[in-house]
């Protein structure tokens, strides 16, 4: 048995699906700690760029929007995710047509269920991450997200604010998003010490006495806040931390 070791890119990705799309036994990881078996032959793959655009037209060929699939899934912290998108691939080249609501198929059901995580944690990050204004005058997001979604909420948050400078912080990943005002860019980020600005002290002790205004102990609303925003993303929300 093959197991296909790609960096994390999805020029590697491709180029491993290129290798391995015949290899019936052959596994596609980015886990360079994957446990092996006695039998186990590693192949490491070196990004090829005609073989992952050569990958990426044939999926397009059969459905247009299954790149763009196949790119949020690979952001996923699922440790199959390789596997799996390999799995849709190969299924998806089969029946030479869209597969996404062939939901008899275990591998579209598999490909979906890590795609949907995907998707969802950017759509509730869209409108829950919490930005405070630095001492500087830019505005800093902390977060630890299941998945590496930084870029992907880059784009909205650019056109939210336009002219304003800000940083979404990946604290798990350390990574980062940064916009000056005109342009964004990712870049490595380790830990940051940030100064608040006064208003943003002041809104914030004003936000916290609002929220304990509201929240009657008699009839607390947890199980609601954890229906809208999900216990693990708490440490950032002020009205949590006091």
């Amino acid at each position: 048995m093959r197991i296909y070791i790609c960096d994390g890119t999805p020029d590697s990705f491709f180029t491993a699906v290129f290798d391995a799309f015949n290899d019936k036994t052959g596994i596609i990881t980015s886990d360079r700690d994957v446990q092996l078996s006695l039998d186990s032959e590693i192949v490491y793959v070196k990004s090829d760029e005609k073989k992952s655009e050569r990958v990426q037209r044939g999926i397009y060929r059969y459905d247009s929007e299954a790149v763009r699939d196949v790119l949020y899934v690979l952001r996923s912290c699922d440790g199959l995710k390789e596997q799996t998108t390999l799995e849709y691939i190969r299924r998806l080249t089969e029946k030479k047509a869209s597969i996404k609501k062939a939901y008899n198929l275990p591998e579209v059901v598999e490909f979906n269920d890590i795609l949907h995580k995907v998707t969802g944690e950017i759509h509730r990050l869209k409108g829950f991450l919490r930005f405070m204004e630095s001492s500087n005058g830019a505005f800093y997001a902390p977060y630890s997200p299941d998945n590496n979604i930084t870029e992907l909420l880059m784009p909205h948050f650019a056109e939210r604010f336009k002219s304003e400078r800000f940083v979404i912080h990946d604290l798990k990943r350390k990574i980062a998003g940064m916009y000056n005002g005109h342009e964004w860019i990712i870049g490595y980020a380790g830990e940051a010490e940030i100064y608040l600005s006064e208003y943003e002290r002041a809104f914030e002790t004003l936000w916290k006495k609002y929220y304990k205004s509201v929240n009657i102990k008699e009839r607390p609303h947890e199980k609601q806040m954890k229906g809208y925003m999900p216990v693990r993303y708490w440490k950032y929300l002020p009205e949590k931390n006091d």
